[in-house]
């Protein structure tokens, strides 16, 4: 079982930056793809950016050229480097685990959420 634990979010000013974490558990933190996504309040969940197992990432087209995703496979920790931080960029932030097992099967994993709140 993997556990995926947040951390780093809070309550900042417009424009302001913010740099979330997520550590997981296990053994299959290096072959698997991250992501971020967020929740808003009366909101579907959104993906917010994404990264690969092998480095390839990619950004809501509303977060592109402000938000940065990282991983560092050696700390199983993902990051999510966010600036110029935007009221509406305000919502639960959830860290996702997924790929696929050697036996084919697919799997996912999410962790608790962590509030971004994002002042105007």
């Amino acid at each position: 079982q993997v556990q995926l634990v947040e951390s780093g979010g809070g309550l900042v000013q417009a424009g302001e930056s913010l740099r979330l974490a997520c550590e997981a558990s296990g053994s299959i933190f290096s072959r698997s793809s991250m992501g971020w996504h967020r929740q808003a309040p009366g909101k579907q969940r959104e993906l917010v950016a994404a990264i690969t197992s092998g480095g390839s990432t990619n950004y809501a087209d509303s977060v592109k050229g402000r938000f940065t995703i990282s991983r560092d496979n050696a700390k199983n920790t993902v990051y999510l480097q966010m600036s110029s931080l935007k009221p509406e960029d305000t919502a639960v932030y959830f860290c996702n685990l997924n790929g696929k097992s050697w036996q084919g099967l697919n799997y996912q994993y999410w962790g608790q959420g962590t509030q971004v709140t994002v002042s105007s």
